[in-house]
């Protein structure tokens, strides 16, 4: 009987042991899986392949980006949110994954409070308000008196309805007064394509999306819904500077893992992607794009998302936008 005692005693210690010994070794078991929940070739995936390469150094193991898209980011989250929590899947989480998406749909294969761990902050896209250079507005007071004359409102394009740049216009028509219609595309090439044909007029257009359209005067800035001007168009003025208090709106992206990861592991992954975000390749990359380097404790991210949540659910309810 005592045998078996010790046995089973030296077993429980053994398992006991087994977790916190995996966390120790993260990441050496295999290559990591980092899950982009848009298409190829976009910011997002541009993002995270730009950081997989100096993690993967840094961690002294491979990252593997995957494309999973759809669903407004829920096909990728919900994968992500059901896989095992040991480190080795992470999630690209954007304002869609972690703040928009819950006040818009109503039965979400993920909850992003309970089923994410977070890791840190990425980069911020800056978003910036266009006009086709045929409109005849250079700067906001031009603009608020241009769409004022319009007799049935002024439409405006996103990449699609509850995207970042379809929050930043309906915040915009809800503090200005602005009759602005939202027209939603298929993401964001398609919705620039028509402004810069004149088939619609307006639009907010991420930093890195409408750069080189804007520096080639296929579109026209008329200001930036950050706090500060951005290095790359030092001319342009904030919507802050313009009158309106306090606005500010990004398409923002976080680092997270399954709710559960170790705490020892989530803590790795910080360190390596905080020490990424200040590589010199990544800040002339990153800069290139006018992206905004956000680096951050998973406390940190934790609590911009809850903001982040907490302000557009507001906006949503307030400018009654549904998925139809």
């Amino acid at each position: 009987m005592r045998t078996f005692l010790r046995a089973a005693a030296a077993l429980l210690f053994a398992v006991s042991l087994a977790p916190a010994h995996a966390a120790s070794d993260f990441p050496k078991e295999h290559p990591i899986n980092w899950i982009v929940p848009y298409p190829a070739g976009g910011g997002t995936d541009i993002v995270a392949r730009t950081l997989q390469v100096g993690m993967s150094k840094v961690l002294g193991q491979d990252i593997i980006v995957q494309n999973k898209p759809g669903a407004a980011t829920a096909i990728g989250a919900e994968f992500v949110a059901h896989s095992k929590a040991d480190g080795y899947t992470l999630l690209s989480a954007d304002t869609a994954t972690l703040s928009a998406n819950p006040p818009l749909y109503p039965h979400l294969g993920y909850d992003p409070q309970r089923d994410f761990a977070p890791i840190g902050m990425m980069a911020r896209f800056n978003m910036i308000l266009v006009v086709n250079p045929s409109i005849p507005v250079h700067d906001m007071k031009e603009f608020v008196a241009w769409v004022k004359a319009q007799k049935h409102g002024v439409q405006y394009a996103t990449p699609g309805t509850g995207s970042p740049h379809h929050l930043a216009g309906a915040l915009f028509a809800l503090r200005t007064g602005l009759d602005l219609v939202n027209v939603p595309y298929r993401g964001a090439a398609p919705a620039i394509q028509d402004v810069m044909s004149g088939q619609v007029p307006m639009m907010f257009v991420d930093s890195a999306s409408g750069k080189q359209y804007i520096a080639d005067g296929k579109l026209r800035a008329i200001a930036v819904a950050s706090k500060k001007r951005l290095d790359i168009l030092p001319g342009v003025p904030t919507l802050i500077e313009s009158g309106l208090s306090g606005f500010e709106a990004y398409a923002w992206q976080g680092l997270v893992a399954p709710k559960g990861t170790p705490e020892e592991v989530v803590n790795k992954l910080n360190e390596a992607l905080n020490e990424t975000l200040k590589s010199p390749e990544v800040i002339a990359k990153f800069k290139a794009l006018g992206l905004e380097i956000t680096p951050s404790t998973p406390r940190q991210l934790d609590d911009y998302a809850r903001a982040e949540r907490t302000k557009w659910t507001k906006v949503i309810k307030d400018a009654h936008i549904t998925i139809e």
